[in-house]
Order: structure tokens, then sequence, then C-alpha cells
């Protein structure tokens, strides 16, 4: 069957990377929401916790119980549970709504917004927000914003580091107002990492640069990380196709002369976004073509290798789809096995 290969060898070099950057591995907080970035959330932080690293972020109570005896600290993202649970997990509060659903003594994080006006709560609503989370008997560990445009050469990654550092000043005031521990203050995401020069807040949260992407802007820093993913695909069948005969759905493909055509068992169904002929060629590292439309359930390829690694880089996918790298990895089903190596 289909299955995704998992570098490990890689995965502990982006690592590196990023911790001669930070020169502090408890800054670093990987990010393992959304099954890993589609790379296997048990996998991945398994070869995490053997690094070192104590602190995970995910997107659901579900993905925290499933890696809690692998990190100290682990960062929910996108889920406001109604019930309490284990002490390392930390609940993100992006509303004053969220503060009401919330059960005393708790760990939060509370989420502020500095400019990307999606989740958080506005910087003018800060001390409200951190009152309530103190009547509710909530323990506020963190302090939290995002960038909107950390991968891009503009202003705006400096407009809001600086709006950041107006809130931590003004989270410090609060708390010795209200006699409450100075809570963690995080801000910077893989690309936010590798734009400054100095890092000032408790950790980072790096989640693409880890699997060997960030989609910069020229000529903002790219180092030199190594995609963790491969896909190999094995074969179904093999047929020779006759000079003029045509492949797949719509018979897209024309053989221009007598070809081997083998299937192979990954499709759109596995998460494999659909090619056809119009988003341009796909060919795979060792120079095999795509002949005709990818299926819901398999691609052919010229060669009748019983095994074809599809992609082991989907920066080029990406390229194909003009989306981004994010995109390519996370679409695939998570039933896709996913094999260190």
């Amino acid at each position: 069957m289909a299955h995704l290969l998992i570098n490990k060898q890689n995965y502990l070099h982006n690592l590196n990377i990023i911790n001669q950057k930070l020169q502090n591995i408890d800054k670093i907080a990987v990010v393992l929401k959304d099954n890993a970035y589609g790379h296997g959330l048990i996998n991945i932080a398994q070869i995490a916790n053997e690094y070192g690293i104590k602190k995970a972020v995910v997107r659901t109570i579900k993905e925290a119980e499933q890696i809690k005896d692998l990190f100290d600290y682990i960062l929910v993202l996108g889920e406001v549970p109604e019930e309490n649970y284990s002490h390392t997990f930390h609940i993100t509060i992006n509303s004053l709504q969220d503060i009401e659903k919330i059960c005393k003594n708790t760990s939060v994080h509370l989420k502020v917004d500095t400019g990307m006006h999606r989740n958080g709560i506005s910087m003018d609503m800060l001390e409200e927000a951190i009152y309530r989370i103190s009547e509710k008997n909530l323990n506020l560990t963190g302090v939290f914003t995002h960038h909107r445009s950390s991968d891009v050469l503009s202003s705006e990654f400096f407009w809001q580091k600086t709006n950041f550092s107006h809130i931590k000043k003004e989270v410090f005031k609060i708390c010795e107002k209200l006699n409450l521990d100075i809570p963690k203050f995080h801000s910077l995401n893989s690309s936010g990492v590798f734009r400054c020069e100095k890092i000032d807040d408790d950790f980072v949260r790096v989640g693409i640069a880890a699997y060997g992407y960030l989609d910069n802007e020229f000529p903002l820093e790219v180092p030199n990380l190594k995609p963790v993913a491969s896909l190999v695909a094995k074969r179904i069948s093999t047929t020779t196709i006759k000079k003029g005969q045509r492949i797949g759905y719509g018979g897209s493909y024309e053989a221009i002369e007598d070809t081997i055509s083998s299937t192979y068992d990954i499709g759109y169904g596995d998460g494999f976004l659909r090619l056809t002929p119009e988003h341009g060629e796909l060919i795979t590292p060792k120079g095999y073509r795509l002949l005709g439309r990818v299926s819901m359930d398999s691609i052919s390829l010229n060669t009748d290798d019983d095994e074809v690694v599809v992609f082991d880089d989907v920066r080029v996918l990406a390229k194909i789809h003009k989306t981004i790298t994010y995109e390519i990895i996370t679409t695939l089903s998570s039933d896709i096995k996913r094999v260190i190596c």
C-alpha cells in the first residue's frame, strides 16, 4: 500500500538548525496540529521528545491526549473544553466568551489580536480579559499573538512585533496590580524565528520549518532545511499502451509511441490532490511522468517499478497547484501509513 516515509535524520537536522538559531532548546515548542502537518502525530512527537523538546502545540484536546506522556507543556489552540484536563494542558482563550466556558483552575493562554484580525481579543480589551480570568480562578500561564506577514518582505511584521511589545508591558503592569504570576510570552512562527536577530519571547512556535519548508519571500532568509516526508506508491498493474491510445478519464493523455504504463495506489481519495494536464506536468524524483489525470484511487506512470517515490519535496506539487506546501502535505489522508526511516 502507499505510505509516507518520514526521514528521522532530516527532521533532527531541521531541529538542529532551529536550535542553533535560538541557542536554547527550551525555547522550542513544536507545532503538531493537524496530524503534525500530515506527517503523523505520534511519530513526530516521539522524535521531538527524543531530541529533548518539552513543549508542543496542538489544535484539539484529542491530539493533546495522544501525546500527553511525551511533553511537559502542551498548548491547545482550537478547542475550549468544559471540563478539567491534565495540568500539562494550556487552553487558548480567543474571546471573552471563552473565559466563561472554562473550568476554574485551568491553565490558559490569552491570545491577543495585534493585527491579523482573525482570532484573539483586541488589544484594548487586555485588562478586562485578565481581570475576568483572575475572577474565574483560571491560571494565566501565557499571552501570545500570531503574525500575518512574517514570510513577506514588508514592515507589517515589525508593526505587529511593536504592538506585542506594548502588550507585554501592559501585561506586566496588570499582573503586578492583581498579584498574578507573569505569564510566558510567545509570538513567533517559523518564518518569524528567522526574521529576528534577537528573540526575546519565552518560546517560539515552530511548525513548517521543522518539516523542511519555509515559504519566505526573497530576499528573506531561508535556512538549509530538509524535507521530512516522501510519498511512496505501490504498483497495482502494468500494461503496454500502443501509439495513439489514450489513458484514463477523458483520455487526456495520448501515447506518442508504444510505452509501458502502470497504475499506482494513490489518488485524490487519499488526499493526493487531483492533477490534470492543465495543471502542468508532474515528474517524479526518478523522472517518471504522470500519464493522464489523477483518479480517486490511482495514478498512471510510465514505469513498471514495484514502488515509486511520487514526491520527496512537496514544493514541486505546490508550484504545480499554485498553492503552499502546507496544503499539499496536510491534505494527505491520515489512513496512509506513516513509516519512520
